[in-house]
């Protein structure tokens, strides 16, 4: 609900934002388009990555299911700014490594594949910090497959 107008602009001002109502838009505007890259992200991670359910969860745990920044940039670890993507591969460590086999990892795909690489080599000790936020996810899933597992052997 509007409540008073910006003396500085003559543009009405919302009672929650305090910012005149063109900007609120704009920036409720930007949002939807920003999840819905976030949105495009998290579908394509699931899909790659259907048959490593644990690596969704890795995903999720580093970047939030981010490929780039709000401004469309690589995203970069907090942590580790050499950290990228949406799997967060230290471009320091691999860089050369993901380069040499085909993989490029400034790209969606190419972040994944080197991940999906990584993870068939070195199961899920590369993302072993982050452990805290996806550890009990995967616990929980594994113990959800054996029930399911279970109930199908006693029918």
């Amino acid at each position: 609900m509007i409540s008073n107008i910006n003396k500085d602009n003559n543009q009405p001002v919302s009672e929650q934002t305090s910012l005149p109502k063109q900007e609120e838009m704009m920036l409720n505007e930007n949002a939807r388009k920003e999840n819905k890259k976030y949105v495009f992200v998290e579908k394509e991670v699931r899909a790659y990555f259907e048959d490593i359910p644990e690596m969704i969860e890795v995903a999720y745990c580093e970047s939030r299911f981010r490929q780039a920044d709000t401004l469309g940039n690589m995203y970069r670890g907090v942590v580790n700014k050499k950290d990228i993507g949406v799997m967060q591969v230290n471009e320091h460590y691999h860089q050369v490594d993901s380069e040499e086999l085909g993989f490029n990892i400034y790209d969606l795909r190419g972040n994944m594949a080197y991940a999906r690489y990584l993870y068939e080599k070195e199961g899920l000790q590369p993302w072993s910090a982050s452990k805290p936020c996806w550890g009990p996810k995967i616990a929980k899933l594994k113990a959800e497959t054996k029930l399911a597992l279970a109930s199908k052997r006693s029918k």
